[in-house]
């Protein structure tokens, strides 16, 4: 345990500490051997971090981060900020538009030493998705209240319990046809230990960092063709992908209860990958992990037989 870490005893409250990129950056955080306060509108979804945690070392606090006054108690007596929170169902602009301007506004006020904004690729004021537009009100609020606030704009972030992967992943299991949506549009899929490093390196080093953007990419630039290909390889499977025109697949999209929102879809057929003038993991000293790293062991779980299959079925059914 880095407890070298400037960190190291320094009390981090995390908004959305509960979700599935909270739960890394909360790893990162307690291996510095930072106090976490994990503020959350459902605090008992990150309760498996207990056992990682020293005495004392860990505190869960419900929070909704539209309401100032939870905003305020979340703050109280912290050294440093992160702010986690995205959605892509319910009142966007006030989570993601005006929250984190509360967020900021009231870290300036208390003397929060450092702040970290995770916002996304894509945001774009302009947009035509909420979510987009949500993103970027909340980088222009959290920066005008807080100007040294660091703000990281990672891609699509993937993970072995993502739902990302996984829902390709649990479709291509099952059927031996599927359709791929935007599958010429390329994806810069940055792995979510990489994202909870730059987290970390961010507060650790404010001086270098604050007042600064990132944008988080992994080392491929990949289609969705190409990531649904490498999936079903990953598997041993072999299955039938069809390239879907645009139409259908935004058709598809504004019904209701299917997979993904007219939002999602608008976000990926923009694509997703880093400006060529921005800064990224590299400046933040970090060497990004490709998927291929990790696809061949999170995939066992879905090839016939699971980890038992024979070792020559992937070659088999190729």
């Amino acid at each position: 345990m880095p407890t070298s870490s400037p960190l190291s005893g320094q009390l981090v409250t995390l908004f959305g500490g509960s979700g599935f990129i909270g739960n890394y950056v909360a790893q990162s955080l307690l291996e510095r051997g930072a106090r976490l306060r994990l503020a959350s509108r459902s605090p008992q979804k990150g309760f498996a971090l207990k056992p990682l945690a020293n005495l004392g070392q860990l505190q869960f606090m419900p929070c909704d981060i539209t309401r100032e006054s939870h905003v305020a108690a979340a703050l109280e007596g912290a050294d440093f900020a992160v702010n986690l929170v995205g959605a892509f169902s319910g009142n966007l602009d006030a989570l993601m538009g005006e929250a984190p301007g509360t967020i900021g506004r009231i870290a300036a006020e208390k003397g929060v030493k450092a702040l970290v904004h995770l916002s996304a690729i894509g945001e774009d004021a302009s947009s035509s998705a909420a979510y987009a537009r949500s993103k970027a009100k909340g980088e222009e609020r959290v920066r005008t209240a807080f100007p040294q606030a660091t703000v990281l704009r990672p891609s699509i972030v993937f993970g072995k319990d993502d739902n990302f992967l996984n829902l390709f992943a649990g479709m291509i299991e099952l059927f031996p046809v599927l359709p791929v949506f935007a599958p010429d549009v390329k994806l810069q899929l940055v792995y979510v230990d990489d994202v909870a490093e730059a987290v970390a390196v961010a507060l650790e080093n404010p001086r270098k960092h604050g007042g600064q953007t990132y944008e988080l990419g992994g080392p491929e630039r990949l289609t969705m063709m190409q990531i649904h290909e490498r999936i079903a390889a990953a598997q041993g499977r072999k299955r039938h992908f069809i390239a879907m025109p645009d139409g259908m697949s935004a058709a598809f999209a504004a019904l209701p209860g299917t997979p993904m929102s007219r939002d999602q879809w608008t976000l990926l057929k923009a694509g997703n990958v880093v400006s060529e003038d921005a800064r990224t993991l590299a400046d933040l000293g970090i060497t990004a992990k490709p998927l291929g790293l990790f696809l061949d062991a999170w995939m066992l779980r879905y090839r016939k037989h699971g980890r038992f299959g024979a070792a020559n079925e992937r070659a088999r059914t190729r």
